[in-house]
């Protein structure tokens, strides 16, 4: 489990395609505090190290892994959102997240308000009606609070602080997004769909 709260910026170093992808992701984290077979989020994909080095950890990504995320697009230089997995204790700062994306949603809009940056997306049709005023969604493993919903489109803002330890600072119109729903909304929909159910 993970709580959407960004805690370093890795960089793609060496893609492999092998049976599955193989990716090495450079990291600031002090790797000899993490275990092989650790749960990474990177960029809100809960990946499991595989090899460690100084700097940097290997993770394979399943082929099913790759159609259901925007990883296709990764590329070497790339800068990816990373966040280790909760401890028992820590800080719950963002929302419970699981790390398993259930889609990808595309970037349709973006202007400036004020300091911030107000980001619209398009969702997918069949995860749109998860997606709630004032919740809480996951975009590219970064908590954050939704502003409005219109059908399948919806918007959010970005603070300056989250745009400088993110690679939201990074974002363009067009970009796909992994998105993650809130665990919470989607059992609340089920619940709903099987009281209305005669």
């Amino acid at each position: 489990m993970f709580t959407g709260i960004i805690t370093d910026i890795g960089i793609i170093r060496e893609l492999e395609q092998r049976g599955d992808l193989r990716a090495r992701i450079e990291t600031a984290y002090d790797t000899a505090t993490i275990d092989m077979g650790a749960s990474i989020a990177s960029d809100g994909v809960c990946l499991t190290v595989i090899a460690l080095g100084d700097n940097w950890y290997d993770v394979e990504i399943s082929a099913e892994t790759v159609s259901k995320t925007n990883l296709a697009s990764w590329k070497e230089g790339k800068r990816v959102n990373l966040e280790r997995a909760l401890k028992v204790g820590d800080e719950l700062g963002g929302h419970i997240v699981s790390g398993h994306v259930d889609g990808v949603a595309e970037i349709i809009e973006m202007k400036d308000e004020g300091d911030s940056t107000r980001i619209s997306f398009r969702a997918p049709e069949e995860l749109a009606k998860f997606i709630a005023e004032k919740g809480s969604v996951t975009l590219n493993g970064t908590s954050l609070t939704v502003n409005e919903v219109n059908g399948t489109e919806f918007g959010i803002n970005v603070i300056p602080h989250t745009q400088q330890v993110t690679t939201w600072g990074d974002a363009k119109t067009g970009d796909r997004v992994n998105l993650e729903i809130d665990t919470l909304a989607r059992y609340v929909a089920r619940l709903a769909e099987m009281t209305a159910t005669p």
